[in-house]
């Protein structure tokens, strides 16, 4: 069963269209918008700050989501997927945007809307990423001009696809 944890007399609130994965934690000053999906062994942890997630996020395997106590919260709007393994610190992403496997996202970056963000890559903190590219590198720079039709396909096929497989286990359980 999915660990949902209150800390400091405040609970997570979940919408109940989300599906969370049972080896999922989810603490304290969280709020999980509409059809998002938290995967296995992600740990999404507001207790020294607040973590707001906008409707159609997925938040993939192995993912931290954390902030600095007084400093940063993290917020991320609609359509972001989180790859396996990445971690969002106290950094403001924008929608539709896709974050790859193992990247690191530091306090007070903001990624604006339509953005890939490379697997492995460095976004420092305060850092701002434009809409329209693809980051990669440590630290993260701009490598490329993201085709409109390209960053249709991953960006939002991959948050389709994950409310498809999170539909796999609905259909299970």
């Amino acid at each position: 069963m999915t660990n949902i944890i209150s800390v400091r007399d405040t609970s997570p609130l979940i919408d109940p269209s989300c599906w969370l994965a049972p080896t999922a934690t989810i603490i304290g000053n969280v709020v999980l918008e509409a059809d998002c999906t938290v995967w296995f062994g992600a740990i999404i942890r507001g207790d020294v700050c607040s973590i707001h997630i906008g409707e159609k996020c997925n938040i993939q395997d192995g993912v931290i989501i954390h902030g600095t106590y007084n400093k940063s919260n993290t917020v991320l709007d609609q359509c972001v997927s989180v790859g396996h393994g990445a971690v969002l610190h106290g950094c403001h992403i924008k929608s539709n945007v896709l974050v790859g496997m193992k990247a690191v996202i530091m306090d007070h970056a903001v990624v604006e809307s339509n953005v890939i963000v490379a697997a492995g890559a460095i976004v420092l903190e305060k850092a701002v990423l434009e809409s329209g590219y693809i980051y990669a590198g440590v630290p993260a720079k701009k490598v490329k001009k993201l085709d409109t039709e390209v960053a249709q396909f991953h960006i939002s096929r991959t948050a389709d696809v994950y409310l498809k497989y999170a539909d796999w286990y609905r259909d299970d359980s």
